[in-house]
């Protein structure tokens, strides 16, 4: 397994942000849901419009099978509404094209938004980046934000702080800082 990174520069995450908006509207909403909750991919990707209805996205956890509650923010919410204006509540927010024979719609794979996300990232030359990225890219600017380590390692289950610094790049930025003027 490849160990994918966050986007770090805030200008490459607006480009990334426009170039998906002006592809897809769908795969907008999927990166966007991605960097504002934190929440795996696998997580994402059966949503239905009912569960992007309210105040916050609550899921059960596919991996530790706790149950999370994340609050939509106000850009958030903004891009959901305009994207769920048309679809029923049980429709789901990123569907497949219909397979032969499958009556039940399905959402994307976890391979198709693997390609979404890998294609916008080329677009900018940011290499080491996979569906992943979008809960490193939350925890990563959280981190940066907020300096509350406890909250975030409550937010993605991780029981020591040095993990969850080294999962959202911030101990290899400050290894990179710590070593950026040292020369012998």
């Amino acid at each position: 397994m490849k160990f994918v990174q966050p986007i770090r520069d805030p200008v490459k995450l607006s480009s990334i942000q426009k170039y998906l908006r002006s592809q897809s509207h769908r795969n907008y909403i999927l990166f966007q849901i991605g960097i504002n909750t934190g929440y795996r991919i696998s997580d994402i990707l059966p949503l239905t419009v009912l569960d992007v209805k309210g105040t916050h996205i609550t899921i059960r956890e596919q991996k530790t099978g706790k149950v999370k509650k994340v609050p939509i923010r106000k850009s958030l919410r903004k891009d959901l509404d305009v994207y769920i204006s048309n679809k029923r509540d049980g429709d789901l927010l990123f569907p497949s094209r219909n397979r032969k024979g499958s009556r039940k719609p399905q959402p994307i794979t976890r391979s198709m938004a693997y390609k979404i996300i890998r294609e916008a990232a080329a677009e900018f030359g940011l290499p080491d980046i996979g569906t992943h990225s979008m809960r490193k890219t939350f925890g990563y600017n959280f981190y940066n934000e907020k300096k509350d380590i406890v909250l975030l390692m409550d937010l993605f289950n991780h029981t020591e702080e040095s993990v969850t610094l080294r999962y959202v790049g911030i101990h290899q930025d400050t290894l990179d800082d710590a070593l950026d003027d040292f020369e012998l």
